[in-house]
């Protein structure tokens, strides 16, 4: 029996004679009423997608009823006109392949390990493949992030070969170049793309040309010992954009004696972690042999509290001598000089969910750490920005008993997109993603609810009534959200941290990254560290075990250049090609370990690391958190490697989570308006020209009662003229640019809100509009 078949109530001793009568006593439709609708074995949103009418509409109209991006990163992975899904098995994944090629599937990946095959499906083809025998739930795979933002080296040369120190370091000792060294790469594609990543037109070049004009190694390079071609494993991602072809150009460029190989990291998350293995196997088993790997890729399943399929691949090929690095990724956000790009609470605080949930979404995530009770959690999205949130809790795959699900919301209460997936019945793991795009001309702010879908949401297929700790992390790749509500560590509560997955595992050499043209700070972007885990490894169909005390890993390692030249990708600046982002950074990092590895091929996966981090540059006055240990210096490395140092780099740790003051229950910032570096606006003062003359058009009770220990009041606001801009001030807060209509949560207590208008002109209504109220409890 699962466990959401069973009535549980979290009562009293006492009250077990009185529990099974109610529970023996409630009509079967009562239940039904309240669950969530189920699709046999297919997700929700592969149920949505067999719909006659989606299945038949154009990508966009497919991508926004599923709630996912139209393309890119959280869209759906196809490949021609079939979806990439992940099947599950209760076991014998491996004897179903007949039937799921019976059912119309092409198979792409069969995984015993973890009893999963990867198929490529027709819409149409779905409701077959929900009826193989065996199956235990299907889901479509995400497209996952590629962290892009004359002799020796060919026409375009990165910069970071000089930055790093590479060039000084091959220049030092005659036939250092990475020679004898193979650099497996993953990412999306090698030589598959026909227009150019940033959409301007044909794509620059091919690889070809590139290994004609000497910045890719091949047999129609001149340049001495580069004749060896790039050994492409598996190049199957016929809609990349060939980041993996530019990340080859840059290993050419620190390390040009290299061998290069590559295969494709976008065939679902365990068809990464099988390439990986691959990459890593020797030319006579088929592999290439790599003594280094490298990525860029992040999927969004990815756990954020133990290592999951691809870092447990990533510690098999470490534990056999390959030395391995990873992008950190880039998700860092800064609004005022915070860094805001997660947030993270010890447990679940269950609070009313807010209007406009659906009628089994009852028990919420309460954002607020203090006294006060906030369903939701206001996000505000850059026009023409994509919102990425990625919302998991701390509980193993394979043994999740919690079933959360999330939920976004635009100022009028309506579900603009959300996540519903079956995490206890069906996915076992504990994983929602939403991706939102803010279609309109200027920047939105939505409201981010978690239900927790216990017995009384679903009492088929629902979870417990658990708290586990829980985490979302906004997924940005750049930029795209400038503020959220709750921006400060506080009351237990962790906002900041971003690296996950993979990129942060504990045998990665996780790599930040900064501009080629400065050592003074990293980019903005680069995603901060650390990393918690408090599970063991995923490996296979069984639940880790809990790791106590929680295991807290430093990231990243280190930092490298990005933005550098290229010769097709990704956008153009100027007469050059540039790429920028960590997935810049990793494979300058990768490279300057071939060099190593040249000099000491016997230097251990753990030791080329060290060296790394002892040779590396202090940047600015960045922490451990931001740069690891530094900017990569290859004459350093290789000193370091040769005559080792025992000192340790400075460890990052969590931010310190300060106390909530009880005394001042915190308030939300109104409406979830949320301000981007908020300007402490002052009470107007008296100017020339006309004054406008504020008011309120709508206002809750003098008196409001609740029996929830909070309450939510609406305001609206107007004004003697149009055209103006309102502030408003809720309590003792400052004031604030808020929209003309406010909605928002208030605890139990006396409160006053004032706004006041400001015309086109700048003239303000120097006497502000006040309302004061009191909320109580009902008697």
């Amino acid at each position: 029996m699962l466990p959401g078949n069973l009535c549980r109530f979290r009562l009293g001793p006492y009250a077990i004679v009185t529990l099974a009568l109610a529970c023996a006593a409630m009509p079967a439709s009562a239940w039904a009423a309240a669950n969530r609708p189920r699709h046999g074995d297919l997700s929700p949103r592969l149920a949505e997608l067999t719909k006659p009418s989606v299945r038949s509409a154009p990508p966009t109209r497919q991508a926004k009823d599923l709630s996912l991006a139209p393309k890119g990163p959280g869209s759906l992975l196809r490949q021609g006109n079939r979806v990439l899904v992940e099947v599950r098995f209760g076991r014998g994944a491996a004897a179903g392949v007949d039937d799921l090629r019976a059912a119309g599937a092409k198979i792409v990946n069969v995984s015993p390990r973890y009893q999963t095959v990867t198929v490529a499906a027709k819409p149409s083809e779905l409701r077959q493949l929900a009826g193989v025998p065996g199956i235990r739930g299907a889901s479509p795979v995400l497209t996952p992030s590629a962290w892009e933002s004359t002799c020796p080296s060919g026409n375009a040369v990165s910069e970071g070969d000089v930055q790093l120190r590479a060039a000084e370091a091959r220049a030092a000792k005659v036939g250092i170049d990475g020679g004898g060294v193979t650099v497996g790469i993953l990412s999306d594609s090698f030589d598959q793309a026909e227009e150019a990543a940033d959409e301007s037109g044909p794509i620059a070049t091919h690889q070809a040309e590139d290994v004609e004009s000497g910045d890719l190694p091949g047999a129609a390079n001149t340049c001495p010992g580069q004749a060896t071609p790039v050994n492409v494993l598996d190049d199957s991602e016929t809609e990349g954009e060939d980041e993996g072809r530019a990340m080859g150009q840059i290993v050419h460029d620190l390390a040009p004696g290299a061998q290069l190989a590559f295969a494709t990291a976008f065939t679902s998350e365990i068809g990464f972690a099988e390439n990986i293995e691959e990459l890593a196997k020797p030319l006579g088993e088929g592999g290439a042999g790599a003594q280094v790997i490298v990525d860029d890729v992040s999927y969004f399943g990815e756990p954020f509290f133990q290592e999951g399929p691809v870092g447990t691949a990533v510690s098999k090929v470490t534990a056999g001598g390959v030395s391995y690095f990873s992008s950190a990724g880039n998700n860092n956000l800064i609004d005022g000089g915070r860094e805001i790009g997660s947030w993270e609470a010890p447990e679940f605080r269950d609070t009313s969910c807010p209007a406009g949930l659906p009628p089994f979404a009852t028990e919420c995530m309460d954002f607020a750490p203090g006294a006060a009770a906030d369903p939701t959690f206001g996000i505000r999205v850059s026009p023409d920005d994509t919102l990425r949130v990625d919302l998991q809790w701390a509980q193993p795959w394979n043994g999740v008993t919690t079933d959360l699900d999330a939920y976004l919301l635009n100022g009028s209460d309506e579900v603009v997109a959300k996540s519903e997936e079956f995490n206890v019945a069906e996915t076992q793991q504990p994983f929602e993603f939403i991706p939102w795009t803010n279609t309109a001309s200027v920047s939105q702010t939505v409201r981010l609810a978690i239900n927790r879908c216990g017995p009384s949401c679903d009492n088929v297929t629902g979870g417990d009534t658990e708290s586990p700790r829980l985490k979302f992390a906004l997924l940005q790749n750049g930029g795209g959200v400038t503020a959220t509500e709750y921006e400060s560590s506080r009351g237990g509560d962790i906002v900041g941290p971003t690296i996950f997955g993979h990129n942060g595992g504990e045998d990665v050499t996780s790599v930040a990254a900064i501009p080629f043209n400065t050592t003074e700070s990293p980019e903005p972007y680069s995603s901060r560290g650390p990393v918690t885990h408090h599970f063991g490894p995923v490996n296979g169909v069984t639940a880790a075990e809990p790791l106590v005390p929680a295991e807290v890993l430093s990231k990243p390692a280190v930092t490298a250049s990005d933005c550098n030249v290229t010769t097709f990708f990704a956008f153009k600046a100027g007469p050059n090609w540039r790429f920028c982002g960590t997935s810049a950074a990793a494979p300058h990092t990768a490279a300057v370990a071939a060099l190593m590895l040249q000099e000491e091929p016997a230097a251990t996966p753990r030791q080329i690391r060290q060296a790394l981090q002892e040779g590396a540059s202090p940047i600015g006055a960045s922490g451990p958190c931001a740069i690891g240990a530094g900017l990569v210096d290859a004459v350093e490395a290789i000193a370091a490697l040769l005559a080792p140092d025992s000192g340790s780099p400075p460890a990052c740790t969590p931010p310190e989570s300060e106390p909530v003051d009880e005394g001042e229950p915190e308030s939300p910032r109104e409406e979830k308006n949320v301000v981007v570096n908020p300007p402490q606006v002052q009470p107007p003062q008296e100017g020339p020209g006309p004054e406008p003359q504020t008011r309120f058009v709508r206002h809750p009770a003098k008196l409001v009662r609740t029996a929830t220990g909070a309450a939510t009041a609406v305001f609206r606001f107007g004004a003697s003229e149009g055209g103006v801009t309102f502030f408003c001030r809720v309590d003792k807060g400052p004031f604030h640019r808020c929209e003309p209509r406010l909605v928002r949560r208030f605890v139990l207590g006396a409160h006053v809100v004032r706004v006041f208008a400001r015309a086109a002109s700048g003239v303000a209504d120097p006497t502000p509009a006040v309302f004061r109220f009191r909320v109580a409890p009902l008697e």
